[in-house]
């Protein structure tokens, strides 16, 4: 986070906002419609008394004032004169709206901190630091669920709220002949994003392992931040096509039809990556000129092939009664191939959005700042 102090000058009626030692005034207008007064803002929700979109944009401060409980008085040129903590402008100036930074992972990163025990999330500390580990590595091993069908849904529940699609509320991993979809059979699954096809993209994907009973079918997990730095390095004119020109994905089976278009490599609104759209089983390469058409296809395939690379993808053996949950579009996953004759291998499954988690661990946070 930024580091922010906030200083007036009195004289020429300004406020400034010093950030890592670099002045920003900040706008009359963007001030004002910041007032703090109960008459304007509901204290409780915090939400708006007044329609702001109707200031008039050359509304100007007349004057700036320290108090001295070290609030602002600020009058403006409309006739308003308002009280200010400037403490409260801090949200604005974090960028990651008060969750974890960010870390990426490879191969070699230990693993034991991506774990916790299911008991551990029935408290307030475990499930703390079960959401700050998710926000951070995009992974959370939970150990210790119970081996029945539905467990999957009562965890996923913990964290946010099921997202139904046309696979139910959760879904079942095991090998059906002739299914509708290759994660029903035995075959060998690499790395991808779960159903790119869809609007949005689920944003969370839990899978827990009810019985496990074969030596392949090893599970597989890749950090797309780690391994899309790696693709900018060596191919930055390959990396900014894949994240500016669309792709087609496409999901058919018997009672829907889904297809969508976005870019391979997703960026945030700061242009920073978050993750990518990746699934060589759905993607269609876009119509270019045939020189881009070039370095787009060799992008892509360096693409899968560093998705691939034992520098970055860790494979483990998902164990009966471990659930893994990983942000789908940051964490690919996968499966090697497996011999149904073994034994069964049977995973459930189910989807959540990204706002779940981000939300309960703002609210811990604030909680926790409040009690200590």
């Amino acid at each position: 986070m930024q580091q922010v102090k906030f200083e007036v000058d009195e004289d020429k009626a300004l406020v400034l906002a010093n950030i890592n030692g670099a002045l920003l005034e900040l706008p009359a207008l963007w001030l004002r419609e910041r007032c703090q007064d109960d008459k304007h803002l509901d204290q409780i929700t915090k939400q708006r008394l007044y329609d702001s979109h109707q200031l008039n944009e050359e509304i100007a401060l007349s004057g700036v004032k320290a108090t001295e409980d070290g609030l602002l008085s600020l009058s403006f040129s409309d006739g308003y004169v308002g009280s200010y903590d400037t403490q409260v402008f801090n949200d604005d100036f974090d960028y990651s709206d008060g969750l974890p930074d960010v870390k990426s992972w490879k191969a070699d990163t230990d693993k034991a901190q991506f774990k916790i025990s299911h008991d551990l999330l029935s408290t307030p500390s475990g499930m703390l630091q079960a959401l700050e580990c998710f926000l951070t590595y995009g992974v959370l091993i939970i150990d210790g669920v119970d081996q029945r069908e539905g467990a999957v849904l009562e965890v996923a529940e913990r964290f946010g709220y099921v997202r139904e699609t046309n696979f139910g509320k959760s879904f079942s991993v095991y090998t059906r002949p002739n299914s509708d979809d290759l994660a029903y059979r035995s075959v060998a699954l690499g790395p991808h994003t779960d159903n790119p096809y869809r609007n949005p993209i689920p944003g969370i994907q839990l899978l827990h392992c009810i019985q496990n009973e074969t030596q392949g079918g090893l599970s597989t997990l890749v950090d797309s931040l780690s391994v899309v730095s790696q693709l900018k390095q060596e191919d930055p004119e390959g990396f900014d096509l894949l994240s500016r020109v669309p792709v087609r994905y496409r999901h058919l089976d018997k009672s829907i039809c889904l297809s969508e278009r976005r870019t391979m490599i997703q960026l945030d609104i700061n242009g920073q990556v978050e993750g990518v759209a990746y699934s060589p089983r759905l993607d269609f390469l876009p119509l270019l000129k045939q020189d881009d058409l070039i370095v787009f296809h060799r992008a892509r395939k360096r693409l899968g092939q560093l998705l691939s690379d034992p520098k970055f993808e860790w494979r483990f053996k998902l164990a009966p009664g471990q659930l893994q949950m990983f942000h789908n579009s940051r964490v690919l996953h996968g499966r090697t191939e497996f011999d149904p004759n073994e034994g069964l291998r049977y995973l459930q499954g189910a989807y959540i959005d990204l706002d779940g988690p981000k939300g309960r661990y703002k609210a811990q946070k604030k909680r926790q700042l409040s009690e200590g």
